[in-house]
C-alpha cells in the first residue's frame, strides 16, 4: 500500500514521533496506519515522544578536554529531576556525548543526534535512555574548541556550571602546567562571576547606549537631592566614568581577579605571561549553567492533594 508525505505528517501528528521514524514505520507497515502505530509503540518511540512534552530543566553540564588531541567540549543535557541528573548511567551518557562532540565536530544539536555512538545513532541511544530512565531527556546545547588553542575545562558543583576556556599561547608554553592552572583560575572566575562579555570591546552599541541611559537617569536623580547640584555637562562626564565600572562588573578580562582582587583578569594573564617569558591571550570562554533560561514547572502540591480527595 503506497503512502504520501501527507500520510507521514498525519502519523507524526498522531504519535509525536519524528518524521523519519514515522516514514520508516509506514514503509515497514506497507502504509497501514494502525500497524505503523503498533510498530512505533513496540520500539518505544511513541512512549518516548510523549515524555518529550515534559519540562526538562535539571540535568548536567559537562566540560572536558581530550588528553590526546587537546580538543575541548562543553555540553548541557537536561533531565526532569535532579535525581536522574545524579544517576551514574545518565552522567556517563553526557560524558560520552561530549566525546562524540570532540571527535565528530557536529554543526549543531540535530547533527549531533545523527552521529554514531557505537552501532546506534545518538538519537537512538537518547530514545533508549528516555525509556530506561523514564524521564524526558534533552540535549540542549554544546560548544567545541579545536586544538588551535590551549583548552582548559572547569566544572563547578558536580556539573551545575561548566566552563570551557581557550588560551592562545606561544609554542614554548604549550603543555605548560602553569598555563593550565591559569586556565582553571579563569574558568573558576567565569563560573563565579558569570560575565556577559569576554572583553569590553565586545559590548555592543545598543547595550552600551542602554546602560548609559540608565546611569544618566540615576545621576540626574542623585543630582536633584545633592547639596550642591552639578552642571549637566559634569553629570555626563560622571556617566562616562561609571561606564568603566560596568565593564569591571560585566566583562571577564576587566573583572577583578578572584584570587587577587587588586589586579584585573587581564593584568593577571599579562603577569603570568611575563613570568613564563611567552605570550598568553584569552580568546574564548563559554559558560553553561544547568537549566538557565528554562522556565520550570511550578507544582502546587497542596492543590494536587486537594484534587485527589474530590
Amino acid at each position: 500500500m503506497a503512502f504520501t508525505a501527507a500520510d507521514v505528517k498525519k502519523l507524526r501528528e498522531m504519535t509525536n514521533v519524528g518524521m523519519m521514524d514515522c516514514k520508516k514505520a509506514l514503509t515497514e507497515a506497507d502504509g497501514d496506519y494502525d500497524k505503523a502505530i503498533e510498530l512505533l509503540r513496540e520500539k518505544g518511540l511513541a512512549k518516548a515522544a510523549k515524555k518529550a512534552d515534559r519540562i526538562a530543566a535539571e540535568g548536567v553540564v559537562c566540560a572536558t578536554v581530550c588528553g590526546e588531541s587537546g580538543v575541548g567540549a562543553i555540553i548541557e543535557v537536561n533531565s526532569e529531576t535532579d535525581f536522574v541528573a545524579k544517576n551514574a548511567d545518565f552522567q556517563q551518557f553526557v560524558t560520552d556525548l561530549a566525546g562524540v562532540v570532540m571527535t565528530e565536530a557536529p554543526a549543531d544539536v540535530e547533527a549531533l543526534k545523527a552521529c554514531k555512538m557505537g552501532d546506534l545513532t545518538v538519537q537512538e541511544v537518547l530514545q533508549e535512555k528516555v525509556l530506561t530512565i523514564g524521564e524526558n531527556i534533552q540535549i540542549r546545547r554544546f560548544e567545541r574548541f579545536d586544538d588551535s588553542t590551549v583548552n582548559v575545562a572547569y566544572t563547578h558543583m558536580g556539573g551545575v556550571i561548566g566552563v570551557l576556556v581557550g588560551l592562545s599561547v606561544s609554542d614554548a608554553l604549550k603543555g605548560n602546567e602553569t598555563v593550565k592552572e591559569l586556565g582553571k583560575d579563569i574558568g573558576m572566575q567565569a563560573a563565579a562571576m558569570n560575565p556577559s562579555f569576554l572583553d569590553k570591546t565586545e559590548v555592543d552599541e545598543a547595550t552600551l547606549a542602554k546602560e548609559k541611559e540608565i546611569l544618566l537617569a540615576q545621576a540626574l536623580e542623585e543630582n536633584k537631592t545633592a547639596a550642591k547640584p552639578k552642571p549637566e555637562q559634569i553629570i555626563h562626564k560622571m556617566v562616562e566614568g561609571r561606564i568603566g565600572k560596568y565593564y569591571e562588573e560585566n566583562c571577564l578580562l576587566q573583572q577583578a581577579f578572584v584570587k587577587e582582587n587588586k589586579v584585573s583578569v587581564e593584568q593577571h594573564i599579562a603577569a603570568v605571561a611575563k613570568e613564563l617569558g611567552g605570550e598568553i591571550k584569552l580568546t574564548r570562554c563559554v559558560r553553561f549553567e544547568k537549566g538557565e533560561g528554562i522556565e520550570k514547572k511550578q507544582d502546587d502540591f497542596a492543590a494536587e492533594v486537594a484534587s485527589m480527595t474530590k
